[in-house]
């Protein structure tokens, strides 16, 4: 088995730990993928304090791109040396879910068994079917899209969780019609994507609100409209202000509970609420059901953005090739595997839209 290097989570809340581990050879419908760079996204950051719990050790990292460089028996489609971006995203194509167009839910419980081992043997878990903290993964042929050597890696392992959780929130889950209103709390990293998408839905207006100028000042650079401070009094007034009524799609893309519980007063009449953000276990949100009952609101979660990756990763590429999508523009910084921790701190600081592991 290869050995390689990867980043593992040997205690929650602990920093993480530059190893070498053994990998094994991918598979029936599996593929090994050698990787130029992966994203750090909050949700790595979440499972490695522990905030959803899990087993360790565990190799975190889910935002991937690189190159096949292994096939497993049955595996079709796809080629060795081709550039592909890899996703947490494993669906089985025959559940129900799957049938109906839904495989970022599907049903199909995959193997417990990880790829990754250490040398004497112990298994660590490969985090979100990815284990992407790593030199190299092995993955099912089910998460993978192959994309344009033209394409940059770093922006090729954006497409594979924080633009299309975004863009997805809006299009896919919120349904939003041109011609609609929509605000976005939260202008990180998957805010900033569901401002995209918005906007490349053809939205009226997308009001963007966080709790700093900048951020709101970058997400008007990303299509944002308007920005409304979190901080101030009553923010959802300042919004029907410059909306002139309530907004018809909402989308929450950080996992705080204020702004959860603060969502519902941004909709309007029939308006719909998109919930994104992941706040901890246990964390509880207060809702008062009558208003959504009388003007006829609907909530919906929305994981990874309801997508189906072989048909959007591939119309979010296209965007970007014609310059409709910005992604070279959501990278903030570019580190080394050895580096990690200090990526995560600067992503932890809030000012980072995106840092980039590159290989």
């Amino acid at each position: 088995m290869p050995r390689i290097k990867a980043a593992v989570c040997t205690a929650f809340g602990e920093p993480l730990t530059i190893e070498e581990l053994e990998l094994r050879a991918p598979g029936a419908g599996e593929i090994e993928v050698t990787l130029d760079a992966v994203a750090i996204c909050h949700s790595d950051i979440h499972y490695a304090e522990g905030a959803w719990g899990g087993d360790l050790p565990a190799v975190y990292g889910h935002e991937a791109a690189g190159r096949v460089t292994a096939l497993g028996p049955g595996v079709t489609g796809l080629l060795d040396g081709q550039r592909v971006v890899v996703t947490l995203i494993r669906a089985c194509g025959q559940c129900p879910n799957c049938a109906s167009g839904k495989p970022t839910i599907c049903e199909t419980p995959r193997s417990a068994e990880s790829p990754l081992s250490r040398a004497d043997g112990t298994s660590v878990v490969q985090a979100m079917n990815c284990g992407a903290f790593a030199e190299k993964v092995v993955v099912d042929q089910s998460q993978v899209v192959p994309l344009p050597d033209t394409m940059p890696p770093e922006a090729v392992a954006l497409l594979a969780c924080g633009v299309i959780t975004g863009v997805g929130a809006i299009v896919n889950a919120g349904r939003l019609r041109a011609g609609e209103d929509v605000v976005v709390i939260g202008a990180g990293g998957v805010g900033l994507n569901a401002i995209q998408g918005a906007r490349i839905a053809g939205a009226r207006r997308v009001v963007a609100v966080d709790v700093t100028e900048e951020k709101l000042e970058t997400a008007k650079a990303f299509g944002a409209t308007d920005g409304v401070l979190a901080t101030q009094d009553a923010p959802w007034k300042e919004a029907m202000r410059i909306l002139g009524r309530g907004a018809d799609v909402v989308a929450i893309t950080v996992g705080a509970i204020p702004a959860y519980n603060d969502a519902p007063r941004y909709l309007g009449w029939g308006g719909r609420m998109v919930m994104v953000g992941m706040p901890h276990s246990g964390a509880m949100a207060e809702y008062e059901p009558v208003v959504q009952a009388y003007m006829a609101q609907g909530m919906i979660g929305s994981k990874m953005g309801d997508v189906v990756i072989r048909r959007d990763i591939p119309w979010l590429a296209d965007l970007y090739d014609q310059g409709r999508l910005k992604l070279d523009e959501l990278v903030s910084g570019r580190w080394s595997l050895d580096q990690i921790n200090e990526a995560i701190a600067d992503t932890n600081s809030g000012d980072a839209k995106r840092n980039v592991i590159v290989f």
